[in-house]
């Protein structure tokens, strides 16, 4: 019997891309195959050029729709098979080959905000909810807004074999937080985008928008992050390689900062536990840090460092691949 294949992708939007999916009936025991698209109407091409390829990367179960039909996630390629511009992907990708020796993996923390009539869920129509306090970790109540859609996209996730690790309520009301990981470049960024999709996915089922802005309510109110979790061999191994990687990620802030999700600046503050864009640290159990070391870690002497730096709106493609090519190049080095 046909079954359908969900063919998602990452767009050319900016400052941030969003993702776009259709679907293709596939024949029985057939594989998805390379597609296409309209590249005009997602900012990836000109009307008088406008053919874009999708190739698939990564399959899995569909949770949705159930039986026999998947998820497609692809590469958005230029019709002579090159890497479209807007793919980073590749880059990871060359990143990731390059460094494979060391063993670079990830773990990423995703927050969002739930949306809906252009406020945060369950936020009063005129004024604001009672303080940050009582939401972060939360249970009961009023307060606790958007559980119901939590619960089905973290059953989503599992249906579909990502490697979600778990979820959490966040300290402004709205705000939650599930984790992906450990896992290897891109894998890392493969999951994460599915994660992302299927969550829009369900929010619709809810009349809810999902919103990954860096800092979705201006004033007093925490912004939104994809704090990155990342180690090597040699950070697993021992602190010196640890230390390294810190100092190596220093070197190269500026750098980093700028690609790690639009409106940064309006979340890296010094404030609401980070730190400033402008300014970079790292430290132990430090949450006010660019990198924070994990208690753990640190008593261990071995182990992972976390950069809190990229915003929830990030390309995991990028952040991964920038991680691996700043803190692999600098252990080599060290070496």
């Amino acid at each position: 019997m046909p079954y359908q294949a969900e063919y998602i992708w990452i767009d050319g939007t900016k400052p941030s891309p969003i993702m776009r999916n259709k679907t293709r009936i596939v024949a029985d025991g057939k594989e998805p195959d390379i597609w296409g698209f309209d590249g005009s109407s997602t900012n990836q091409a000109p009307g008088a050029n406008s053919d874009c390829v999708l190739r698939p990367v990564f399959t899995c179960p569909d949770p949705i729709r159930g039986g026999s039909n998947i998820l497609v996630l692809c590469e958005v390629e230029l019709t002579d098979f090159t890497p479209h511009p807007t793919n980073t992907r590749a880059f990871c990708v060359e990143a990731a080959e390059k460094y494979a020796d060391q063993s670079p993996m990830f773990g990423i923390e995703q927050e969002y905000t739930f949306m809906q009539n252009g406020r945060p869920l369950g936020w009063p129509e005129n004024g604001y909810p009672a303080p940050q306090g009582p939401y972060y970790c939360g249970t009961g109540g009023e307060k606790m807004v958007g559980r119901e859609i939590i619960e089905a996209h973290t059953q989503a996730c599992l249906d579909a074999g990502l490697a979600i690790e778990g979820t959490n309520a966040e300290v402004m009301m709205a705000q939650w937080e599930f984790q992906i990981g450990v896992l290897p470049a891109p894998a890392i960024g493969d999951q994460m985008w599915v994660a992302r999709w299927l969550l829009h996915r369900i929010a619709e089922d809810y009349s809810v928008v999902v919103s990954f802005d860096a800092k979705p309510m201006k004033g007093d109110w925490n912004g939104a992050g994809a704090h990155t979790n990342f180690s090597t061999k040699a950070t697993m191994e021992g602190y010196d390689a640890i230390v390294t990687a810190c100092e190596a990620l220093g070197r190269k802030a500026k750098e980093h900062v700028l690609a790690y999700g639009a409106g940064i600046e309006d979340r890296l503050t010094g404030a609401h536990e980070t730190a400033s864009w402008e300014s970079f640290s790292w430290g132990a159990s430090d949450r006010g840090a660019s990198i924070r070391i994990p208690w753990a870690v640190e008593k261990a002497k071995k182990g992972w460092l976390e950069d809190r730096r990229p915003n929830a709106n990030m390309d995991p493609y990028v952040v991964a691949g920038m991680i691996i090519n700043t803190c692999c190049e600098a252990l080599a080095e060290s070496e």
